[in-house]
């Protein structure tokens, strides 16, 4: 027995897609842009600025790790 295929009400496009994306889906990543961007041009604005860097801190407990496992 064959199985029919179902057929579009519509002709297909040639090529273009049309998705709609809501007015957030834009505005979030952009607000997360600015904030960054923000933070970049003025450090002593976060909180974790007057501390040790997170990236120094970050490789000694990888190194800390590293050295016990070995």
């Amino acid at each position: 027995m064959s199985a029919c295929t179902p057929t579009r009400p519509h002709p297909a496009t040639s090529g273009g897609v049309d998705i709609r994306l809501p007015w957030w889906a834009l505005a979030l990543p952009a607000l997360a842009f600015v904030a960054l961007l923000a933070l970049i041009i003025n450090p002593s604005d976060a909180s974790a600025a007057a501390g040790e860097p997170a990236i120094t801190h970050l490789l000694e407990r990888v190194r800390t790790v590293l050295g016990q496992a070995l």
